[in-house]
């Protein structure tokens, strides 16, 4: 065992130098690996660590959301729907809620409006998300105006900011107190946008959307499990929005894995003669070229897949941060809790090392059997 150590030792020192005495050439194909595996990396990186961030913040969303639909669209839904419902069994808790969108004309976005569900709370009170706060200027104790459907403007006080660390679903969130919702959108008393319930036991949920959908025929209940899937299918998407737009850096790295595959440099197969010729084994020559394509793919996988880390953990994934973040005008500021699926980091692994591993050992397999005198000549 100590023999077959000191001798891998020896290969991987003959390797190392063999490298250096091509030290152009080694750099140059360090560097594309390693911005190839960059690019993959950061894509997977960011969508997963948005994937896993959306999960976090909607775990608190409510298992069932009740709209009721009219000619196939989304519409206001009475407050009896909430005596029909009655004491439904499975069903702990049962409330209306008031949101909707509102169009700014100064930053060109959409707001979302929502109540904080005080009634006590002021008339001309309200609480912006950090990236409405950026985009007009504006912080705590300023007034933002809002026309209601009939042209009547409502001043605002800013009371507050929401937590900043909330920005990912709270940038362009605007909450209000009912009666202001409902004159803003004139909105009369009695009516929802839709009704949220609470369920005892996680297991029921199917059951009591079911039992929704038959004793309120008119109605839609939304779970918070398909909500989950949604986003996961949105940001899945996206990823492969990146992927495609990534095609070329991908193809490039398969007609180069292929290249190395068709054949040697002349200089490489006198190389492998000369070895051939003072004594090598096939096996020998085998293991140095192997241990040669698994320092170059080893040393580009870590060199991508760290700055792929630090550019999406630390500086927010810029290059990509457009594309799988989505919105149009107010973009979240936010830094992303480090994540790494391990099966995520396999995958990438095995699609960008071992490709160029065998790549590397097939040519030289040819090589290796042929003729030391010949190869030479």
């Amino acid at each position: 065992m100590l023999y077959f150590l000191r001798k891998q030792k020896y290969l991987i020192d003959y390797t190392l130098s063999s490298l250096l005495r091509r030290k152009a050439k080694s750099l140059g194909l360090l560097a594309v690996y390693s911005m190839i595996v960059f690019m993959l990396a950061s894509v997977t990186l960011f969508s997963h660590a948005l994937r896993n961030e959306a999960g976090l913040m909607l775990q608190a969303s409510p298992e069932i959301i009740l709209q009721r639909m009219e000619a196939g669209r989304h519409a206001m839904i009475p407050t009896d729907y909430l005596q029909r419902i009655g004491q439904l069994r499975g069903v702990k808790q049962k409330e209306g809620r008031l949101w909707g969108y509102y169009y700014d004309p100064a930053v060109k976005a959409n707001y979302t409006i929502m109540t904080g569900g005080q009634s006590e709370t002021p008339l001309t009170s309200i609480i912006i998300g950090t990236g409405i706060a950026r985009a007009r200027g504006l912080d705590v104790g300023d007034y933002l105006t809002l026309r209601s459907q009939n042209g009547e403007a409502f001043s605002f006080q800013i009371s507050a900011l929401l937590d900043d660390k909330s920005e990912l679903v709270s940038a362009d969130l605007l909450l209000m107190s009912p009666k202001a919702f409902r004159r803003v959108f004139n909105i009369p008393e009695g009516l929802y946008t839709d009704l949220v319930l609470s369920v005892r036991n996680p297991r029921e949920v199917i059951t009591v959307a079911e039992k929704l959908t038959q004793l309120l025929p008119d109605t839609r209940p939304i779970l918070r499990d398909e909500v989950l899937r949604t986003y996961d299918s949105v940001f899945s998407w996206r990823q492969g929005i990146l992927f495609v737009l990534l095609t070329g850096s991908i193809l490039a790295f398969v007609i180069f894995a292929w290249d190395k595959a068709s054949g040697l440099s002349a200089e490489e197969r006198r190389e492998i003669g000369i070895l051939k010729a003072v004594g090598w084994e096939t096996a020998d020559v085998m293991r140095m070229k192997f241990w040669e394509g698994m320092i170059i793919s080893l040393t580009a996988f870590l060199i991508g897949y760290l700055a792929a880390y630090a550019h999406v953990f630390f500086a927010s994934a810029s290059l990509f941060e457009p594309v799988l973040k989505g919105w149009a005008v107010l973009y979240p500021q936010f830094r992303l809790t480090p994540f790494v699926d391990g099966l995520q980091l396999a995958t990438l692994f095995f699609f960008s090392v071992l490709p160029y591993i065998v790549a590397t050992i097939i040519p030289i397999w040819r090589t290796s059997i042929a003729d030391p005198d010949a190869v030479m000549r």
